[in-house]
């Protein structure tokens, strides 16, 4: 009996002991982000790109966690390194990146974890077969708020983008504000004025002085600004709220519930095609479909366009604009993705003043 009840207890003791390292053991997170420069939820693209992965791993009970690299808007290649290292060291099988300054650290980091997978949302192929890239037809998003804007009524327009004229993203939103607002203007034949800068924005942060340069142009007669850049966005809703007519287009996602001033947002599927793509890996396809290619999407594939469930134009349709929105699915209007050095070459119904 004595025997017995001592292989019981030796028993009990290895079961608590097994239990306690159970317990003890790290927990993992296989999906992870990696957020560009600003905050995670910045009402625009790191946002757009986390609810995507948040969205695939909740529906399919997988752990995930992002990771904001150190120095926030002054973070560096070494600060970005620094967080895809803790994310594979926290068991990430895929890092998804948003961002064009991703690119060095990705390479690096990609390179040394062959094993890893990597989605570089706005970037390119980085001629790696453990790195896929998410690119977006940008200037599809622009033309239809631009071309809206003028179709709406409004003539005196002003685009503040960031990163300071180096990010191709936000180029290419630009220059086809300025394509949508010009198509427009020859519809309605009327002459259409354009302040457009890329002043203030290199870090895509909100600041003092970018507020005063929004308000300015507000006080100067500009009646809409289309705000291209991440958190650049409060600077120009602080601007907007100095004037009672004063209207914004937001940028990525849809940001008509950061103000009653946004008439509209140039969107792009951020959260759809991160899902599609981490979709693809988890179904084993990474290497048929997505390994060193880059998914270049837009209307076509329903990842740019402007937000039709909290529609605010009232002389600009719903339907107006999904007839133009399917001549662009269609290809039938094909906006201009290399933006030229003289964005003003060409035009005949828009003014374009550039502030540097």
């Amino acid at each position: 009996m004595k025997k017995f009840l001592g292989i019981v207890l030796c028993l009990s003791m290895l079961l608590g002991a097994v239990a306690l390292f159970a317990s003890c053991e790290k927990k993992t997170y296989e999906i992870a982000v990696v957020t560009d420069i600003g905050q995670l939820m910045d009402k625009g693209f790191n946002q757009g790109t986390y609810e995507g992965a948040k969205a695939y791993a909740e529906a399919h009970n997988i752990n995930y966690k992002y990771y904001q690299p150190a120095n926030g808007s002054d973070a560096t290649d070494n600060d970005r390194v620094a967080a895809m290292k803790l994310a594979i060291n926290n068991g990430a099988k895929i890092i998804v990146a948003p961002g064009f300054l991703q690119a060095t650290a990705m390479t690096e980091v990609a390179t040394a974890n062959p094993d890893v997978k990597f989605v570089f949302v706005d970037g390119w192929a980085l001629d790696l077969d453990n790195v896929t890239a998410i690119v977006y037809k940008e200037q599809e998003s622009g033309y239809l708020a631009g071309y809206a804007a003028v179709m709406e009524g409004y003539t005196k327009l002003g685009f503040t983008g960031g990163g300071g004229g180096a990010n191709p993203a936000v180029n290419r939103f630009g220059y086809g504000f300025i394509q949508g607002a010009e198509d427009a203007a020859k519809i309605k034949n009327v002459d259409v004025a354009m302040k457009y800068s890329f002043k203030y924005g290199e870090n895509f942060s909100s600041s003092n002085e970018l507020q005063t340069q929004i308000s300015g142009w507000y006080a100067d007669g500009t009646e809409v600004v289309f705000s291209c850049g991440g958190s650049m966005f409060q600077s120009v809703k602080s601007a907007a709220g100095e004037y009672p007519d004063a209207k914004i287009i937001g940028v990525d996602v849809d940001q008509s519930g950061e103000s009653e001033k946004v008439i509209t947002s140039a969107v792009k599927g951020l959260a759809v095609s991160v899902e599609k793509v981490l979709g693809q890996f988890y179904d084993g396809k990474w290497d048929a479909e997505l390994a060193n290619k880059a998914q270049n999407l837009g209307a076509a594939e329903d990842s740019t366009g402007l937000p039709t469930d909290t529609w605010r134009l009232k002389n600009f349709t719903v339907d107006q604009y999904k007839e133009v929105f399917n001549k662009i699915k269609s290809g039938e209007i094909v906006p201009v993705a290399d933006v030229p050095a003289d964005v003003t070459a060409g035009l005949t119904k828009v003014t374009v003043t550039i502030e540097k």
